[in-house]
């Protein structure tokens, strides 16, 4: 087993780290974010991901996993570096990998000895490149060191069993070394047989974006044809059910909504499309799920405002769901933020809930009212939205919230919600493809 530094204590960083840890491995997690690690330090976890917490405690009670603020000594102690710090959307549309790059100068100018520096970010091809080219600027010693694309393959939600129990792992290596030391920190996995992608540096990269873009293309292909299904009065469930029945297709990502968001596909999907636009190519597949992504939340507005009549003005509106998808508290890109801005412009009046996520949406809407429950958030309000579908929102008590609202009107965009039973209890509803 190998020492290892994770260089970022995001969604990625924290979540690796502590799985690699799990596997025996001596795992250092460290971050400029001194608030951040204190808390890690403290055993609190910044984020919210389901089995996370369990595993942060059960590593670092049996030592095996560690923070610090201090990078420079973590990369000093390491046998192997992971590179896992935020890549934001630029004002381009493409990714902004200038973290990743300071990394780069960082490990460049504290190197000692034989390491394998590992990006886990989500980066443009041709980044690893970069990243080779400016640590050897800075290692004026020359210390010998390989390089890896390892990108994640990580569910929001769904996470920890991702990174315990993944389809296949990417190694994208400079070297038969490096491939040999990155065996050694999956070894639990490569001893299960789980599959390992040994190939260069580019084609790792490449594998991120094409799937990310892949399984977007997928959403707004089943979004696309739920909207057609609205017109011509056929059931998008049916129509998905016989779809993923199909072995060339299968069933995952045919759930129609009101659009993909968190922090992979909305920003891979523009990055490909950038990064395509350098070498004179058009993705012309991926430029319309990004275009029929950007429609689909303003078609739920314009379905609320057909269940109202048309006037949004001084109408209560609750909003069940913030996050962008169940079991996560993660809100980036979220359809949600589209339509609580749509409904906003129009002086609608709105309250807010989410399981976990109200706080995350706290700092995108501060003005906006928040519920600690759902029966709060739709009490007396003209109409509801849901917006995220979680297992609550599939168990609330249909009589009860038609007591509750002043008038029985529902928008349910995540088709979660029985429509016999809604129509017996006399609710005026919408959903996506369920005419």
């Amino acid at each position: 087993m190998k020492r290892i530094t994770v260089i970022g204590t995001g969604y990625v960083g924290l979540v690796s780290g502590a799985g690699m840890s799990d596997f025996g491995n001596d795992v250092s997690c460290v971050d400029v974010d001194k608030q951040k690690i204190d808390l890690l330090i403290k055993g609190k976890i910044p984020i919210y991901e389901q089995g996370l917490e369990k595993l942060v405690y059960r590593n670092t009670k049996s030592k095996r996993l560690h923070f610090s603020h201090d990078i420079s000594d973590a990369i000093k102690s390491a046998e192997v570096i992971f590179i896992a710090v935020g890549t934001p959307e630029n004002e381009t549309g493409n990714a902004d990998i200038s973290a990743i790059l300071d990394v780069a100068q960082l490990i460049g100018q504290t190197i000692n000895n034989y390491k394998v520096i590992c990006t886990k970010s989500t980066v443009p091809v041709g980044t690893g490149k970069q990243i080779i080219d400016i640590i050897n600027k800075y290692n004026t010693n020359n210390i010998e060191y390989d390089y890896c694309s390892n990108p994640e393959f990580l569910r929001e939600g769904k996470a920890v069993s991702d990174f315990q129990r993944p389809d296949r792992i990417v190694l994208g290596v400079t070297s038969k070394k490096s491939y040999e030391y990155m065996k050694d920190v999956y070894r639990p996995l490569y001893i299960n047989k789980t599959p390992i992608i040994h190939t260069t540096v580019e084609t790792a990269e490449m594998i991120k974006y094409a799937a990310n873009a892949f399984l977007a293309l997928k959403i707004s292909y089943i979004n696309e044809v739920a909207n057609l299904c609205d017109e011509i009065g056929a059931d998008i469930n049916i129509v998905s059910e016989a779809l993923g029945s199909d072995g060339r297709i299968s069933s995952k990502f045919l759930h129609p909504g009101p659009g993909f968001g968190g922090s992979c596909f909305p920003k891979d999907t523009k990055a490909l499309v950038h990064t395509a636009k350098k070498y004179n190519l058009e993705m012309h597949t991926v430029n319309a799920a990004i275009k029929t992504n950007y429609l689909q939340p303003k078609r739920m507005l314009d379905k609320l405002e057909k269940l109202l009549e048309g006037d949004l003005s001084s109408k209560l509106i609750g909003i069940l769901g913030l996050s962008f998808k169940q079991e996560t508290d993660d809100v980036r890109e979220s359809p949600a933020i589209k339509v609580i801005r749509g409904l906003q412009k129009k002086e609608a009046m709105i309250r807010a809930y989410d399981p976990v996520a109200n706080n995350s949406m706290k700092k995108i809407f501060p003005d906006i009212k928040y519920r600690l429950s759902w029966q709060s958030a739709v009490k007396d309000c003209d109409a509801v939205v849901i917006m995220t579908e979680w297992n609550e929102f599939r168990g609330m008590d249909l009589i009860k919230l038609k007591k509750l609202m002043h008038s029985p009107v529902i928008l349910d965009t995540r088709n979660i919600l029985n429509i016999t039973e809604l129509k017996e209890l006399g609710f005026k509803f919408d959903n996506v493809g369920r005419k």
